[in-house]
C-alpha cells in the first residue's frame, strides 16, 4: 500500500512540474523584419534548446520565469525573459556580415569566416555571372589573390589553366583540385588531336547554377582533401531552393558579339624577296620582302592591298539562354535549371555548344534525418581547326600571308589548291577540309545524407560520381599539303570517377570552449580508357570512315587508380579569442610502391582574434585576427603503372608490328621503378585579417613558404648499361614563397548610393632546389627546370656578347649568335593584381574590373617566324640600320649598316630576339545594369526584370608585347605548354547584352 501511495505522490509531482511549464512559440527576425533561419534558441543556464525553421519560427517548452538566449551567425546575441504571453517574437541586430559569414571549407563543412585558421577567398555566383564567361575558371581570373589563370586561346571552349600559389610539382599535375558540392570532379584537358588546345572539363559546368566559389589556398586549408589537395582546392557550391517560399521561375538570355584582337603586323610591303615582287601564282615564296604595295603596278594597274586578318576572321556571335525553377517549404527545397550555350567563334566554322540540365532536391525526413539528391548532365559539341606552327594551321598562314595575295578562290581550275607558297595549305581550303569535332556527354550525380541523432552530433554520408564519354574525330582531306593522301582519326574516351565520404562531426560547448571534432573516411577510384583508330590514304574523297583508309592502325590505353583515406580534424575555440585547428590524414594509393602506399600527414593552425580584447567596441578597429599554420601534405602525383615496365608495339628496322599477321612487342625503354613514394609538401603560413573604420575597410595579408621534396621526375636518363634509357625517380625539390593581399572597402555608402572596391595582389618567388644527382637541367616542354632558377625558365639560343654585355656584330652588321645556349626569361610574373569597383545608385549598377600582371616572359613565335617572312610590324622599317655593339672583325664599335632583310632573318634564328615581357593592364570587364522598379512591372507577370550590358577585354595595355594578348598560352594548360604565343586563335573583345526576368 505504501508503494502505491508513493507512486501516486510522484505522479502528482510530475504533473505539477509539467503544468508549471508552457510551450512558447514565435519567430526570429532580423532588423528589416525578414526571418532568420537556423538561429539557436537555448534556455539560459540549461542544455535545452532548439533552432528556428526556414521561416524563422520556433517552439520551446519553458517555465514562465525562464529566459531564452538566441544566437545566429551574422547577428548579435539576444536574451529575453519569458512571461505569460506564449507568443514570442525576437529581433536580432545585424553585426558585421563580412566577418560573420559562413563559408564552405574542406569536405563541404561550413564554418564562420572569422574562425578560419587558414587563407581562403570566396567569389559569389553573381560575380561569376557578371564576367559572362562560359568557363568558370576564366570567370574568377584576377579576383582571387594567390591564383594565376592562363587562357590557351580564343577558340570556343578552349582550355584554361589554374594555379594556386604556383607550381607544386615539377612534372606532375599542378592545377587546383576542383570540388563540386563536396565531391572532387575531373578537370583534365581533353579533345586535342591536332596541334592546339583542347577543353578543360570544367567548361561542362553552367556558371548560372553556382552559388559561390571558395578557393582554399594553403596546405593547412586543403590537407583534409588528401593527395590532390596539395595543389590547392576550388570548392564550387551550387544553388538550392532554400529562400524561395513559392515557386520562382527565372529566365535569362544573353547575346554577345566577339571581335578578334590581332597581333601587330606590317601593311606596307608586298610578297617577294629583296624588293622583287612575287605574285603567288607562277612565282611563289613565303616572304613579304617585296616592294612597297603603294607603288606596285602590274600591267599598269595597282595591286590591291588586303587585310588578311580582317578578311579571314569574322564577328563571333554567342547566345546563352537559361531557365530555372526554385522553391521550398519548411521541410524541402528544389532547384531545377536548363541552359543552352552557343558560341560561334571568330574563325569561321569554329563553334562550341553546350546543353546542361541541373536538378537539386533537399528534404528533411523527421527531425533527425535529411537528404540532398542532385544531378548534373551536360552535352557539348566543339568544332575547331588546327592551331600553332604546323602546315595544317590556317592561323599560321593568315598571320603571315602577304597583303598582296588574294587567297580566293582556294582551288585552281584543275581542282588543286591555290597557294602562295608550295608548302602551306590555303587557309580557306582548310576551313572546308581539315577539321576536329568533339562530342562530350557528362553525368555528375551526388547524394548526401545527414543524420542528427543528437543536437551536437552530425553523421554525413556523401556519394558522388563523375562519368563522361568523349568522341573525337579529326579529318584531313585528300590533297592536303601536309598529308596529300588524307588522314582520319577516330577516338573514343571513357572516364569514370567515384568518390565516397563518411563523416562524423561532433560540436559541443564546455564552458568557455567550443569544440568541433570531425573524423571520416574517403574512398576514391578513377578509371580512364581511350581507343583510337588512325587511317592514312583515303580512297574516296569526303568519306570520313576508317573503312575508307588504305592503312589503319589502332591503339588502346587505360588506367585505373584507387585511393583510401582516413582523416580527422579538431577545432577548439576559446571565448572566440583563440582558435586551434588540428588535422590529420592517412592515405593509401594504388600508384605507389606497395610498402610505401600508405602515408600520413597533417596540419596545425591557430588564430588569435585580438579585437576581442578591446574593453569596448572601437569605431576604428572593428575586427583583428592573427593566424599561423604549419602543414605537410602528401601527393601521389604519379602516373598509374609507373612501378612497372610496360610493353609497346615493336618497330624494328622500320618494320612496324603487326607485320604480315604477326604481332610483336618490346619492353619500354623507360624502366619502371617499384620503389616510388609520394611527393611531400611542407608549408608555413602566417596571416593578418582586420576590419577598420566601422567595417568600411577590410585587409587580409598572408605570407607563405612552401617546400616540395621527393618530387616525381619521369623518364630521367640512366646509364645505358642497364638496358634502358630512363626511369622515374623521387628526387626533385622545389621552393615557393609568396605574399597575398586582399583589400575590401566601401568608401561611400548612403541611402541611394554605394561604392564597393576590392583589390587583390600576389607576389610569388619560386626556385628549383635540386633535380636528380648531378643533373642540373631538365626540359618541361617549352620551358626548363634548372637548379637554382625559378620554375619554368626559357632556355635557348642567345646573342653573343662582350664582357660588358654589348652585342658582338659580324662583318655584315648583324648580331652574332652565341655558340652556347642560355637562360632567356622566366614565365612566372613578378606580381599580379586586380581591382574591382562596383557602384550602385538606386536601380542602376556599374562595375569595372582591371587585371594586372608585371613581368612573366613569353616566347612570341608569331614574331619569331614572322621575322623570316617579313610580316611583324617591326619589319616595316626597311632602312639599313647600324646595330649598336662591338664588331668581331676589329673589336671596335660597329659602323656597318645591316640590310633589313638580313637583320630580321638573323633575329629569326636566335630565340632571345623573340622573348618578350608579358606585362599588361587589362580592363577585363565592365558591366552596366538596370533593374526595373516595381511601378514599371506592376502590371506584368514579372517579380523583377534586369537588363545588363557587359564588355570584356575592352582595353589591353601591353607595352612590351607585340602579340594580341599576353595572357594566352597557345598549346593548352599542361606544364610543358606554358610561356609560348604561337599562331593560336586570337582572344576577343566582347560586348554582351543580357536580360533577366523573374516571375
Amino acid at each position: 500500500m505504501n508503494k502505491k501511495i508513493f507512486i501516486l505522490f510522484f505522479f502528482i509531482l510530475c504533473c505539477a512540474a509539467a503544468m508549471a511549464q508552457k510551450e512558447y512559440f514565435g519567430k526570429i527576425l532580423d532588423s528589416t523584419g525578414n526571418p532568420v533561419p537556423g538561429a539557436t534558441i537555448n534556455l539560459k543556464n540549461s542544455k535545452i534548446g532548439t533552432t528556428s525553421g526556414p521561416d524563422g519560427s520556433f517552439k520551446i517548452m519553458a517555465k514562465e520565469n525562464a529566459s531564452i538566449v538566441v544566437t545566429a551567425v551574422g547577428y548579435s546575441k539576444a536574451e529575453m525573459p519569458l512571461g505569460n504571453d506564449e507568443n514570442v517574437n525576437i529581433t536580432l541586430k545585424n553585426t558585421n556580415k563580412y566577418l560573420e559569414e559562413v563559408v564552405v571549407t574542406a569536405l563541404g563543412v561550413k564554418r564562420e569566416k572569422r574562425n578560419l585558421t587558414f587563407s581562403s577567398q570566396e567569389v559569389k555566383g553573381d560575380e561569376l555571372l557578371r564576367a559572362k564567361d562560359p568557363n568558370v575558371i576564366n570567370a574568377i581570373a584576377g579576383k582571387v589573390s594567390g591564383v594565376q589563370i592562363t587562357n590557351s586561346s580564343g577558340t570556343p571552349g578552349g582550355s584554361a589553366r589554374i594555379l594556386v600559389r604556383g607550381a607544386t610539382s615539377i612534372f606532375g599535375n599542378n592545377e587546383a583540385l576542383i570540388v563540386l558540392d563536396g565531391v572532387p570532379i575531373d578537370n583534365s584537358e581533353t579533345g586535342a588531336i591536332a596541334s592546339g588546345p583542347g577543353s578543360n572539363r570544367l567548361v561542362d559546368i553552367d556558371p548560372s547554377i553556382i552559388e559561390s566559389v571558395n578557393v582554399l589556398k594553403g596546405a593547412a586549408a586543403t590537407a583534409l582533401y588528401g593527395s590532390a589537395g596539395a595543389r590547392g582546392v576550388v570548392i564550387i557550391t551550387t544553388k538550392s531552393g532554400q529562400g524561395y517560399k513559392k515557386p520562382t521561375v527565372t529566365l535569362s538570355s544573353d547575346l554577345a558579339f566577339d571581335n578578334a584582337l590581332y597581333p601587330d603586323v606590317q601593311s606596307k610591303y608586298a610578297q617577294g624577296d629583296r624588293g622583287v615582287y612575287f605574285n603567288g601564282e607562277n612565282k611563289k615564296t613565303s616572304s613579304s620582302w617585296g616592294p612597297s604595295i603603294d607603288t606596285l603596278r602590274v600591267n599598269g594597274q595597282p595591286v590591291q592591298k588586303r587585310n588578311q586578318l580582317k578578311d579571314f576572321f569574322k564577328t563571333g556571335i554567342t547566345t546563352n539562354n537559361t531557365i530555372s525553377v526554385a522553391g521550398s517549404n519548411p521541410k524541402s527545397g528544389y532547384f531545377l535549371s536548363y541552359s543552352y550555350f552557343d558560341q560561334q567563334g571568330t574563325v569561321p566554322k569554329n563553334d562550341f555548344t553546350r546543353h546542361t540540365i541541373f536538378t537539386k532536391f533537399n528534404t528533411k525526413i523527421g527531425d533527425k534525418f535529411s537528404a540532398t539528391i542532385q544531378f548534373n548532365y551536360s552535352n557539348s559539341t566543339r568544332h575547331t581547326v588546327p592551331e600553332g606552327y604546323i602546315l595544317e594551321s590556317p592561323i599560321w598562314t593568315i598571320f603571315t600571308a602577304p597583303i598582296s595575295w588574294n587567297p580566293r578562290p582556294y582551288l585552281n581550275p584543275d581542282g588543286t589548291q591555290r597557294v602562295y607558297r608550295f608548302s602551306r595549305n590555303n587557309p580557306y581550303w582548310v576551313l572546308d577540309n581539315v577539321f576536329t569535332k568533339g562530342d562530350v556527354n557528362r553525368f555528375l550525380p551526388i547524394a548526401t545524407f545527414t543524420y542528427n541523432p543528437l543536437k551536437w552530433l552530425n553523421i554525413t554520408e556523401r556519394i558522388g560520381a563523375d562519368i563522361y564519354t568523349e568522341q573525337d574525330k579529326y579529318y584531313e582531306a585528300l590533297n592536303s599539303v601536309a598529308n596529300p593522301k588524307g588522314v582520319l582519326v577516330d577516338r573514343t574516351s571513357n572516364f569514370r570517377q567515384f568518390n565516397h565520404d563518411f563523416i562524423i562531426d561532433a560540436r559541443k560547448q564546455f564552458g568557455d570552449f567550443d569544440i568541433d571534432l570531425l573524423v571520416g573516411n574517403n574512398i576514391f577510384s578513377s578509371y580512364g580508357q581511350t581507343v583510337q583508330g588512325r587511317g592514312v590514304g583515303l580512297s574516296v574523297d569526303n568519306f570520313y570512315n576508317l573503312a575508307n583508309a588504305a592503312t589503319q592502325t589502332y591503339s588502346e590505353s587505360y588506367s585505373l587508380s584507387r585511393k583510401v583515406g582516413f582523416y580527422t580534424q579538431a577545432n577548439i575555440d576559446y571565448k572566440r579569442l583563440l582558435i586551434l585547428s588540428l588535422t590529420g590524414r592517412y592515405d593509401g594509393s594504388s600508384v605507389l610502391s606497395k610498402d610505401k602506399s600508405f602515408y600520413p600527414y597533417g596540419s596545425a593552425a591557430a588564430s588569435f582574434v585580438f579585437s576581442e580584447l578591446l574593453a569596448s567596441p572601437s569605431s576604428f578597429l572593428n575586427f583583428g585576427k592573427l593566424r599561423v599554420s604549419y602543414a605537410t601534405v602528401g601527393n601521389d602525383n604519379v602516373a598509374p603503372y609507373s612501378l612497372n615496365t610496360p610493353y609497346y608495339a615493336a618497330n624494328v628496322g622500320g618494320i612496324a608490328f603487326p607485320f604480315q599477321g604477326q604481332n610483336g612487342f618490346l619492353l619500354s625503354q623507360t624502366l619502371g621503378n617499384p620503389n616510388l613514394k609520394n611527393e611531400l609538401a611542407k608549408e608555413f603560413e602566417i596571416g593578418l585579417e582586420t576590419r577598420i573604420l566601422n567595417n568600411k575597410v577590410g585587409l587580409e595579408v598572408s605570407y607563405f613558404d612552401k617546400n616540395i621534396s621527393d618530387g616525381i621526375i619521369p623518364g630521367v636518363s640512366i646509364s645505358a648499361a642497364t638496358g634502358y634509357t630512363g626511369t622515374t625517380v623521387n628526387s626533385a625539390r622545389l621552393q615557393t614563397k609568396g605574399v597575398e593581399v586582399l583589400i575590401n572597402a566601401t568608401p561611400v555608402k548612403s541611402k541611394n548610393f554605394k561604392w564597393d572596391a576590392v583589390f587583390t595582389f600576389t607576389k610569388l618567388n619560386n626556385k628549383v632546389v635540386s633535380l636528380y644527382g648531378d643533373i642540373q637541367q631538365l626540359s618541361i616542354g617549352f620551358t626548363e627546370a634548372i637548379v637554382g632558377q625559378p620554375y619554368g625558365v626559357i632556355f635557348g639560343d642567345r646573342f653573343k656578347r662582350a664582357s660588358d654585355g654589348q652585342l658582338i656584330i659580324d662583318a655584315k652588321g648583324r648580331p652574332v649568335k652565341d655558340d652556347t645556349q642560355g637562360i632567356l626569361g622566366n614565365i612566372t610574373p613578378h606580381w599580379t593584381a586586380g581591382i574591382t569597383n562596383t557602384f550602385s545608385y538606386r536601380n542602376w549598377s556599374f562595375s569595372f574590373f582591371f587585371d594586372m600582371k608585371q613581368g612573366g616572359d613569353i616566347q612570341n613565335n608569331v614574331d619569331g617566324y614572322g621575322y623570316f617572312y617579313g610580316t611583324p610590324k617591326a619589319t616595316e622599317n626597311r632602312q639599313p640600320r647600324v646595330v649598336a655593339g662591338i664588331s668581331e672583325t676589329d673589336n671596335k664599335p660597329n659602323t656597318v649598316a645591316a640590310d633589313a632583310e638580313d637583320y630580321f632573318r638573323r633575329l629569326n634564328s636566335v630565340l632571345e630576339a623573340v622573348i618578350q615581357d608579358g606585362t599588361y593592364i587589362k580592363l577585363r570587364n565592365a558591366t552596366l545594369g538596370y533593374t526595373f522598379g516595381s511601378a514599371l512591372i506592376s502590371k506584368t507577370p514579372f517579380k523583377s526584370a534586369t537588363i545588363v550590358v557587359t564588355g570584356r577585354n575592352l582595353w589591353i595595355y601591353r607595352p612590351h608585347f607585340t602579340g594580341s594578348d599576353p595572357e594566352a598560352s597557345s598549346f593548352g594548360s599542361a606544364n610543358g605548354s606554358q610561356g609560348i604565343y604561337s599562331f593560336s586563335t586570337p582572344t576577343s573583345r566582347t560586348i554582351d547584352f543580357g536580360l533577366k526576368l523573374t516571375f
